[in-house]
């Protein structure tokens, strides 16, 4: 079964929170679930929001591949962490866990489209063949999960412009966009580049 549209999504209500101790230090973590409970969310929080002005923040999209068995395709885990290094550097800020895998298609088909990359395809191609577009994620869950923080200006990290879009003007300001990018590597430069040229990123490394 295909992901379900943006549109179609519910909102989402923090249903749980938790100090979370990490190699970064201290962090609450607050989990958010939609209405029907099929999709769940995260966020870290790391100090206090106080006024909510100017919080550092990441809105990072879950990888199984990249975050957890630390696959060399993407720059996604050492996104994540390099989020978190920072965030708890500064003592205040949040990283939003969104589960919207693959850019929203899911873990099945993200696999089905290595599989298309590994015969040639480009990573919005592979996304194409299968018969998607190439970036499904909403950004909506985000802005509300922000929103329920307090959170009321932001300082993003974050190379793509689709975010900035996701969340400036819809109740949260979005003061100053922070580059987020890993050097490329042999195995991440197409995919990157990719990025840049076909999906509008900014990105230095290629």
């Amino acid at each position: 079964m295909a992901p379900s549209s943006p549109s179609q999504r519910d909102p989402v209500t923090r249903v749980a929170s938790s100090r979370l101790p990490t190699e970064y230090g201290d962090f609450t973590i607050h989990v958010y679930e939609n209405r029907r409970g099929t999709e769940t969310h995260v966020a870290l929080v790391r100090g206090e929001i106080g006024d909510g002005e100017d919080v550092l923040i990441r809105v990072h999209s879950s990888c199984v591949t990249g975050d957890i068995f630390h696959s060399a395709r993407c720059d996604c885990g050492p996104q994540l962490h390099a989020a978190m290094a920072r965030i708890a550097d500064e003592g205040r800020g949040v990283l939003i866990y969104l589960n919207q895998e693959g850019r929203g298609i899911g873990l099945a088909n993200k696999i089905r489209a290595y599989a298309l990359q590994d015969e040639g395809a480009d990573t919005v191609e592979a996304n194409e063949r299968l018969g998607f577009p190439a970036d499904m994620r909403s950004y909506v869950p985000a802005l509300e999960m922000l929103l329920d923080l307090g959170i009321k200006s932001v300082r993003l990290m974050s190379n793509n412009p689709k975010k900035l879009e996701g969340l400036a003007g819809q109740g949260i300001a979005v003061n100053e966009r922070l580059p987020h990018e890993i050097v490329a590597t042999s195995n991440t430069h197409h995919y990157l580049k990719t990025k840049k040229t076909k999906m509008g990123h900014f990105l230095s490394s290629v």
